[in-house]
């Protein structure tokens, strides 16, 4: 059985004293840092904003406990970037408030809704701390994100324990064992509209589960706002991205049935028919367009383990829609004034 002292990377690699080399506390923030900061701390102003609403409206014990856990993190994450940003009198961003939310509107989703979203969200929110954990030079902020990154693994761990124990989800797919190792000899192994077309590899069944599941949680996340928002103009625009989103899905699971594996399910009747607004319209909108905007990535990581040309190609249509709305709803924002600045270089024109 493994224990925690198995898993102490130290036992397998040596030590190296060098950490007067990195940049340490008392310089001043780079751009990395300053960049990563801004956007965690954006993140988590907003997630404790929708799970402190959630909360409100959360019947079972086990639930509730994810839900307590995911605004204890965004909490504690939201502090320890402020203490950062006043040490180097960066000006801290408005984010989200209290304004911003109102706890005392009726339930918009059932409770199973709730952990698809929490991991929906730490999916996201752990690309954002991967990716700065080797770009980041100064220790002390590399070590933040660490710790960011640890606390959302643990998370996301109990997240799966609830889905699995509760039967929330389907059992992930089994394909056989290979029987040996096997070389790849023919240029049909890249085939998917014509000719020889190979059955999906196992990295391209992962990322088409990973695909459906994130994006049936975004449908039923949108059809809530869809029915609570009041702009018009966003309305229309959360309901195109249901539309498109919906079309995505539905040639995803495709991939899967014709080769008798089970996707995961869609989630729309996990939303309440209320019409009463719990959150702002500058909230709603900035969630789905940071969140289709991670889905870039996503995708990006999809096409990178996918050979055949066939799903390949639904990536890069998927990928060009996301951009056409991402782009619509940034224009939104700045319309309205919603639109915070990140850190920029300086202005040498």
């Amino acid at each position: 059985m493994t224990t925690d002292k198995d898993l102490n990377p130290m036992n397998v690699m040596k030590p190296i004293n060098f950490s007067s080399y990195s940049l340490n506390e008392s310089q001043p923030l780079t751009t990395f840092e300053m960049g990563k900061l801004w956007a965690t701390y954006m993140g988590n102003s907003m997630s404790i904003q929708i799970l402190s609403y959630f909360l409100q409206h959360c019947e079972d014990e086990e639930i509730k406990t994810l839900l307590e856990n995911g605004l204890a993190l965004s909490e504690d994450f939201i502090q320890r970037i402020e203490g950062f940003f006043n040490k180097d009198n960066f000006p801290i961003p408005i984010g989200f408030t209290k304004d911003d939310v109102n706890l005392g509107a009726p339930r918009l989703y059932f409770d199973e809704f709730y952990v698809h979203y929490l991991k929906y969200a730490a999916k996201a929110g752990m690309s954002l701390y991967a990716v700065a954990v080797p770009l980041v030079m100064r220790e002390d902020i590399r070590e933040f994100f660490i710790y960011c990154n640890q606390c959302t693994t643990v998370l996301l761990g109990q997240i799966n324990n609830v889905l699995m124990g509760k039967k929330l989800i389907v059992n992930p797919p089994i394909i056989p064992t290979p029987d040996g190792i096997e070389k790849i000899d023919k240029q049909s192994f890249l085939n998917g509209y014509f000719g020889e077309v190979r059955p999906l590899q196992a990295l391209e069944i992962i990322h088409l589960w990973d695909n459906i599941e994130t994006n049936t949680t975004s449908m039923a996340l949108l059809l809530g706002f869809h029915q609570i928002v009041k702009d018009e103009k966003i309305k229309a625009l959360f309901k195109r991205g249901l539309n498109m989103t919906d079309k995505a899905v539905k040639q995803y699971k495709e991939k899967l049935h014709i080769e008798q594996i089970q996707s995961p399910a869609y989630l729309g009747h996990l939303v309440t028919t209320s019409t009463y607004p719990p959150f702002s319209d500058k909230i709603m909108l900035f969630h789905k367009v940071d969140m289709f905007a991670m889905k870039i990535r996503a995708f990006g990581n999809s096409l990178a383990v996918t050979a055949r040309r066939d799903i390949d190609m639904l990536y890069v249509r998927t990928l060009i829609n996301i951009g056409l709305f991402v782009d619509d709803g940034m224009n939104i924002l700045i319309e309205k004034g919603w639109l915070e600045s990140p850190p920029k270089a300086h202005d040498r024109v």
